[in-house]
């Protein structure tokens, strides 16, 4: 069994609040584009922000992974970018992540409403590799890549 840790380290962790969920079944693509966006956001702003991601009324910009991707409306002008797509499915498991870092922060005794996300990170996390028979004898490989997200909160003001 792996030993985890984050990819950063504090000084001073009193004002900090920390969570992390492992093999989150989401692909690395989607899960860092989400994080990408969301790091610098309040906290309050980036569960608001996903929960319309979660109802389709806002887009997360899509900054490396565009290939063929459309234009959405409202994107550029928050975003400064106007590519984006809507990751629903990563989007719920990030908002897990989000509301148990919150819970973390408030066992700690910290203001939920003074807390900025410091650093997010997404890292790859396994592939499982499965094969689907064909025909003639043939395989066709069946991935399914999972990512690993750990959150850090910072009480600010």
């Amino acid at each position: 069994m792996p030993t985890w840790h984050y990819s950063v380290s504090f000084l001073d962790e009193s004002k900090i609040a920390k969570a992390a969920r492992y093999d989150i079944p989401v692909s690395i693509k989607y899960m860092r584009e989400i994080a990408y966006t969301l790091k610098g956001m309040k906290l309050k702003d980036a569960i608001r922000f996903l929960e319309d991601v979660l109802k389709m009324r806002q887009a997360v910009p899509f900054r490396r992974y565009t290939g063929k991707l459309s234009h959405k409306r409202g994107l550029a002008d928050r975003f400064r970018w106007p590519i984006g797509r809507y990751p629903v499915k990563g989007a719920k498991y990030m908002l897990e992540v989000l509301r148990n870092v919150e819970a973390n922060a408030e066992n700690k005794g910290l203001d939920s409403e003074k807390l900025v996300i410091i650093h997010i990170a997404a890292h790859k996390g396994l592939t499982l590799k499965r094969y689907m028979p064909r025909a003639f004898g043939r395989a066709t490989p069946k991935y399914r890549r999972m990512s690993n997200v750990e959150v850090v909160v910072k009480e600010v003001g």
